[in-house]
């Protein structure tokens, strides 16, 4: 796995704990905390798509290693796909593309689905990290979700309520 020092310095600093406290009290999901989670998100996705490109040199392997190979592929960019439309619904929601009810109500993490051990035993190590790394990328997005469900409220400006509420009887943006 290799990223930019950058990318992981600035990740690091919000991915570990997401929610900054002041005394005490956790503050709100930001613009900067997603921002930084979609890039890492991204890298992850682009070293998912490469460890699971089924190109012609692993067409020597074994049939129930290829299989392994397709359905924790599928699974792992899945699991990907569903960070990725998590954080592209925050990111839209923070340029004021979407409202917080539509965030609430369409932002949601779908469940984990996990990796099956019988099929991991028959992956490389480096493909199996992966995985696991994926696994727990997403288990920290669903923290963040359930947190934010319960305990954050996202306010918004009494502006942009205006808007929204202009736009619904107008029929405009």
């Amino acid at each position: 796995m290799v990223q930019d020092s950058s990318v992981t310095a600035v990740a690091s600093r919000f991915a570990r704990g997401y929610l900054s406290t002041r005394m005490g009290h956790p503050t709100d999901i930001n613009q900067p905390i997603i921002e930084t989670l979609y890039c890492e998100a991204l890298v992850l996705a682009d070293e998912v798509r490469s460890a699971f490109d089924l190109v012609p040199a692993r067409a020597g392997d074994e049939d129930l290693v290829r299989i392994a190979l397709s359905v924790e592929g599928l699974r792992t960019t899945t699991r990907m796909m569903h960070v990725l439309a998590w954080l592209l619904n925050h990111r839209a929601y923070f340029s004021g593309e979407l409202s917080e009810f539509q965030l609430r109500r369409h932002g949601v993490l779908p469940p984990d689905r996990p990796a099956d051990p019988e099929q991991l035993a028959l992956l490389e190590p480096e493909t199996c990290v992966l995985i696991a790394e994926t696994q727990a990328f997403h288990g920290r997005i669903a923290r963040l979700d359930a947190a934010w469900r319960d305990r954050f409220t996202v306010k918004s400006d009494p502006v942009q309520r205006l808007h929204e509420r202009l736009g619904r009887e107008f029929g405009g943006t």
